[in-house]
């Protein structure tokens, strides 16, 4: 027997968790010859699964565009995007289609709710839309934790900002998508409106391990999440673990934002 054999097994290193979407090389640019903007200029990048991730940068450096290009929303010039395992660059309409109503969830600045439904019908759309029975146990308890549950007979029109986004945030998760990916989700709410949206997507991915990607401003937002990657022109700049409002503040100070 050799000394090799007498040496007990070693541990398995601890895997890291898997990627909730990721981008490989990717750019996006507009215009051509002297006017070309290189809006990604080769972005590498993972969100991980069940954790808050917060893209940050000063203006102009390329966050919402990577949010668009990562969830289907825009092509990118080159460069590979995935969500899991399914590289969205392979899939036809109808795959891109499937991939974005059954497995990504939006919450936008602008709420996009559909003016004509109530909240209710707003919530449930990509269920309806899909043909799919909806959870009502899932759907109660959504509109309860929003405080949206006496609002749900009324259309965009009637409700509040804050009230608006609740049901937008609502019609995200309704579906338990793998990812969401909220782009200024609080950029048209006063402050303690703010707050509260934030605090429900920390508990989301706390309690029920949703994995969540924000394009933010706001150093007190970002102070949410379990992470915040910064870019500038077109790339990726840094990140922080566990992130306070103070540390970045600083970051972004650096940064020129």
């Amino acid at each position: 027997m050799t000394s090799t054999d007498q040496l007990p097994a070693q541990p398995a290193e601890p895997s890291a968790p898997p990627a909730a979407a990721r981008a490989v090389g990717l750019v996006k640019t507009y215009g051509t010859g002297d006017a070309i903007v290189h809006a990604l200029a080769g972005v590498d990048v993972e969100f991980e699964q069940g954790r808050f991730t917060a893209v940050m940068g000063p203006s102009g450096s390329g966050k919402s565009t990577l949010m668009h290009c990562m969830a289907g929303l825009d092509t990118p010039t080159s460069g590979q995007t995935f969500i899991g395992d399914q590289e969205i660059g392979r899939l036809d309409d109808a795959g891109l289609t499937q991939l974005r109503r059954d497995r990504i969830g939006f919450v936008f600045q602008s709420f996009n709710l559909v003016p004509t439904l109530t909240a209710r019908e707003n919530i449930t759309l990509p269920a309806d839309l899909a043909g799919r029975q909806v959870d009502e146990a899932w759907f109660d308890y959504l509109v309860e934790q929003l405080g949206i549950a006496d609002r749900l007979d009324h259309r965009p029109s009637e409700l509040s900002g804050g009230q608006q986004q609740r049901a937008a945030c609502a019609r995200a998760l309704i579906g338990r998508p793998d990812l969401i990916f909220a782009d200024e989700p609080t950029g048209n709410l006063d402050s303690n409106a703010s707050g509260e949206m934030l605090a429900f997507l920390r508990r989301s991915v706390t309690e029920f391990h949703q994995s969540i990607v924000m394009v933010t401003h706001d150093a007190r937002g970002a102070a949410f999440a379990d992470r915040v990657v910064f870019l500038a022109d077109g790339r990726v700049v840094g990140e922080l673990l566990e992130p306070t409002a103070d540390s970045v503040l600083e970051q972004m100070k650096r940064l020129g934002g």
